[in-house]
């Protein structure tokens, strides 16, 4: 598998980011890390290896940013404030750099899937409500898609705004809306063993039935716990039998 690691300032985020790139074809699938993990946390929890077939294949060429949680939402002694417009920056960062990279060495058409799994699916899921327009489709993994459950009981626009449980119940553009509409991949997945929570993707599902948004509600068994090995199960399997 040809692996390379690539890494630039970010005028974003005002530091070094690195991105580890897997493949050499296919659609590019945006791997967001989970809480506090950095952008090769996918390959250590052998993700990658799980993913070696549909890589070598060509069907898909991976790419896995950091997480900047630790600055944000995960740093205790940060003001609420601040936190969000840290996250803000993470978004702008994605939008403005790590979807021009791909495009780079990918092409203009390629289609990009971001996916994650816990605050990784969060993360996903808002980027790809924000930015349908570039980021075609998302798989969310294990989810819970209100922000409040990080934030400490704080609350401000930043906050709803970055919450999709909170701002998609209420938008009405129909800019944001047709384009959303547009994807044939949304993805929303759960198991229902230890720590998941698949009522949490049940409520969100919920939220874009009513929007009439086409999406795929996938709850697996008891079995499937909140963590590596339910993971390295479901991507594969989205990968191999929905694209």
């Amino acid at each position: 598998m040809k692996r390379e690691l690539s890494s630039w300032y970010s005028p974003s985020l005002d530091k070094e980011m690195p991105v580890a790139v897997y493949g050499d074809y296919g659609f590019a699938l945006l791997l967001v890390p989970t809480a506090a993990a950095d952008y090769l946390e996918y390959e250590r929890f052998q993700m990658i290896d799980s993913l070696a077939p549909h890589i070598n294949s060509g069907k898909v060429k991976v790419f896995s940013i950091n997480s900047i949680n630790n600055e944000s939402w995960l740093n205790d002694n940060m003001l609420g404030e601040h936190k969000g417009i840290r996250h803000n920056q993470f978004n702008n960062y994605v939008f403005n750099e790590v979807v021009p990279f791909i495009k780079t060495v990918t092409s203009a058409e390629t289609p990009i899937i971001v996916s994650g799994a816990s605050f990784g699916a969060l993360h996903s899921m808002n980027l790809f409500l924000k930015r349908p327009d570039i980021i075609n489709g998302i798989i969310a993994m294990s989810g819970v898609y209100d922000l409040h459950e990080y934030t400490k009981g704080f609350n401000d626009d930043q906050v709803f705004f970055n919450s999709p449980m909170d701002y998609m119940p209420g938008l009405s553009d129909e800019w944001y809306l047709s384009h959303i509409r547009r994807s044939n991949h949304i993805h929303i997945l759960s198991g229902s063993g230890s720590y998941e929570d698949p009522g949490a993707a049940g409520r969100f599902a919920r939220v874009l039935y009513d929007k009439g948004i086409n999406y795929e509600l996938d709850i697996w068994g008891a079995d499937m716990t909140h963590d590596w090995p339910t993971w390295r199960d479901m991507l594969p399997y989205y990968i191999a039998s929905r694209f």
